[in-house]
């Protein structure tokens, strides 16, 4: 008996070298690099979508492996350009890849990119095609669905404008729970934005802007509307649409843009929810000029004479612009605090950031949002399509813009304080240990 103990022991103690190898070993394709791509790269890198190359398989990703260790590192790829380091971390829909599967690719790619066992990959993944609601995979296809007037989209020419109004086609009020704008497959490179609002009757028939419906540009998902709040869609309403195209080699025929409404259900109360609106927020009505290899840091304040909650924003800006912060200053307290910041800007990704339900910022009556922007016309804003040129506020790619979509729930001091006072219970929970 103590002989087989004896045996039994030596031989779990020369199995720890060997597990402890295991542990150490550099990560393969097949492993963990496989799935680390499947969640962050796919979705854009396959045949179809907009990504210049496919990474489907081994094959198509390993002549990349060191171009996507360079861009996870600088953190280019995935494009979701918000700091990691300031303001609400906690996000709806984010794109951020985590350090450990930076640090996982990484170490893939420095140890020469190995397959590894090819019966460690996964299944292929299915994802949202062009043209097809991104939102259905969680919601369902949409309530209601409202089409933009018929337009004819060259190969080739200057930046376009389109807006026409069309009946919404909602014959009763509804709360919304989500929206997505939805350009059409064979439009999507070309649609550079596609704004709308709605418009009703006044008592003399003439169409007045009832609120904003939706925006959309390149890069965004859609924008889900959070519990509690009501976003209104109104009966026997038009739709005044803002459509931006930007030719991209394809001519398109008959082209129409999308919007798909998901209504809240039917017994959901409309007269205890706090209403909802999604607004542009300007940085410096005024007009602006950077001279050629100059910068400019502009500003805009907003304030409310009532308590808000920030849902989203949304930094928007054309070539130039490289950065965005959005601030509060807090009447009741004199701090200035940091909400969200993108410090590297990229035009050609409009991400709405969406706070977790829970953690959206709370603005107490009378404070100040603080939005600020800053802009890069030298030859070392890679972005930029030449330095030599004035650049001045405008609708073309070419011009600038300067504001923020933020989605605003509208509060009375009551649920203000409510809201606070729940906070406050979680923070003291989760510091007691419970979560």
């Amino acid at each position: 008996m103590k002989k087989n103990i004896v045996i039994g022991l030596f031989s779990a103690m020369a199995l720890v070298p060997a597990l402890a190898g295991a542990a150490d070993q550099d990560p393969t394709y097949s492993r963990e690099v496989s799935r680390i791509i499947q969640d962050n790269c796919q979705i854009c890198h396959q045949p179809g979508q907009i990504g210049p190359m496919s990474f489907t398989t081994y094959e198509e990703v390993l002549p990349w492996a060191p171009l996507i260790r360079m861009r996870v590192l600088d953190r280019e790829m995935p494009p979701y350009h918000y700091d990691r380091d300031i303001g609400v971390q906690e996000l709806q829909n984010d794109w951020r890849m985590s350090d450990e599967d930076i640090n996982t690719l990484v170490a893939w790619v420095d140890a020469g990119s190995p397959l590894g066992n090819p019966e460690l990959l996964p299944t292929p993944k299915q994802y949202p095609v062009i043209g097809e609601w991104r939102l259905a995979d969680e919601l369902g296809p949409p309530d209601h669905v409202i089409k933009s007037a018929k337009w004819d989209v060259p190969a080739s020419g200057q930046d376009l404008w389109w807006n026409p109004e069309v009946p919404s086609g909602i014959t009763e009020e509804r709360c919304i729970k989500a929206i997505e704008t939805l350009p059409s497959k064979e439009a999507h490179g070309s649609t550079h934005h596609a704004n709308s609002q709605f418009q009703v009757q006044n008592a003399d028939g003439e169409w007045e802007t009832f609120g904003r419906l939706s925006e959309f540009a390149f890069g965004k998902l859609g924008e889900m509307v959070p519990e509690g709040a009501c976003r209104t869609a109104p009966a026997n309403s038009q739709v005044k649409w803002s459509i931006h195209y930007y030719p991209d080699g394809t001519a398109v025929a008959d082209d129409q843009v999308s919007i798909g409404i998901w209504y809240q259900d039917k017994d959901f109360d409309k007269e205890t929810a706090y209403d909802q609106d999604l607004r542009s927020y300007f940085l410096r009505g005024g007009d602006f000029d950077i001279p050629p290899h100059g910068k400019l840091m502009t500003q805009g304040f907003h304030s409310f004479d009532h308590p808000v909650r920030i849902d989203s924003w949304q930094p928007h800006m054309h070539l130039r612009g490289v950065a965005m912060s959005m601030e509060v200053f807090n009447q009741e307290t004199g701090r200035r605090e940091t909400l969200s910041q993108a410090s590297n800007w990229n035009a050609g990704w409009n991400h709405s950031h969406i706070y977790e339900e829970g953690f959206q910022p709370l603005i107490p009556a009378g404070s100040t949002i603080i939005l600020t922007a800053w802009y890069d016309n030298t030859a070392e804003n890679p972005f930029n399509p030449d330095p030599d040129q004035w650049v001045g506020m405008g609708q073309r790619t070419t011009d600038e813009m300067s504001h923020a979509w933020i989605a605003v729930t509208h509060l009375d001091e009551e649920g203000y304080q409510e809201m606070l006072k729940e906070r406050e219970q979680r923070s003291v929970a989760s510091v007691g240990g419970v979560q």
